[in-house]
């Protein structure tokens, strides 16, 4: 069945979903969630590979990065143009660079703010007047569960992402009202296939085994939709419970 909306008329609409960085790995399993559950999906790759996926399922996609503001305009405004609305927003990101901290360059942390900041609040700015458009919508970003436990082989990311966490709650602050929601995603130990992870490897974990990205998907698609009308302004770890912090 297809997931739905209520126009300004009072028709039903399907919904509208954008997802960035969906060409692989954990964006291209919410292209895939989305679209299983009746969503029309755009969505950007530098590679290509999201938007054939999209194409596949029904949608539409663009090559670009995350770090260009101009390919994220022209996300959303491919959305427009073919489906005529938008009603959530997943913003994935790939990777920064990893080095001991003080051999990090002040460009590899411009870089890590493009790449894991500045992507979700550019997207915001542009975004945003679409779902107040819309009547309200989801913004969900893909975040680390590190971002509020650090962890020193990813010094970039969790620092950057520990501001990303800040900027949401102001976010959803201003924006609540207006039934527009903002959520990041903590993921842990993500694995496309996690069988193939060494027991070892996840002997820390309480559960004892990395997710799937089709099951970190399901999440992203429950924040999306309005099964989760009630919540905004959070940071949802879905790590196993290998975080400690309380």
């Amino acid at each position: 069945m297809a997931a739905i909306g209520v126009n300004s008329q009072g028709t039903e609409k399907e919904k509208v979903g954008i997802v960035v960085a969906g060409g692989s790995g954990i964006g291209a399993a919410c292209v895939r969630e989305l679209a299983a559950c009746g969503w029309c999906v755009v969505a950007l790759s530098p590679s290509g590979r999201a938007r054939q996926l999209a194409e596949s399922l029904g949608g539409a996609g663009i090559e670009g990065s995350n770090t260009n503001v101009e390919d994220l305009r022209a996300t959303v405004d491919l959305a427009i143009e073919k489906f005529g609305r938008i009603d959530a927003v997943i913003n994935n990101s790939g990777h920064a660079a990893r080095s001991p901290l003080l051999e990090l360059s002040d460009d590899d942390w411009l870089h890590g703010v493009n790449l894991y900041l500045l992507n979700v609040i550019r997207m915001a700015r542009i975004v945003t007047p679409h779902l107040l458009a819309s009547g309200g919508g989801s913004i969900v970003n893909i975040s680390t569960a590190g971002a509020f436990e650090p962890n020193r082989m990813f010094p970039v990311s969790t620092t950057l992402r520990a501001a990303l966490g800040s900027f949401t709650k102001i976010y959803a602050d201003e924006y609540g009202a207006q039934g527009i929601r903002m959520n990041n995603v903590l993921p842990g130990f993500t694995k496309e296939d996690p069988s193939a992870v060494p027991p070892e490897w996840t002997s820390k974990i309480p559960l004892r085994r990395a997710q799937s990205t089709a099951e970190l998907a399901r999440v992203v698609r429950f924040l999306a939709s309005d099964e989760s009308a009630y919540i905004t302004g959070q940071n949802l770890r879905v790590d196993g419970g290998e975080t400690r912090s309380v």
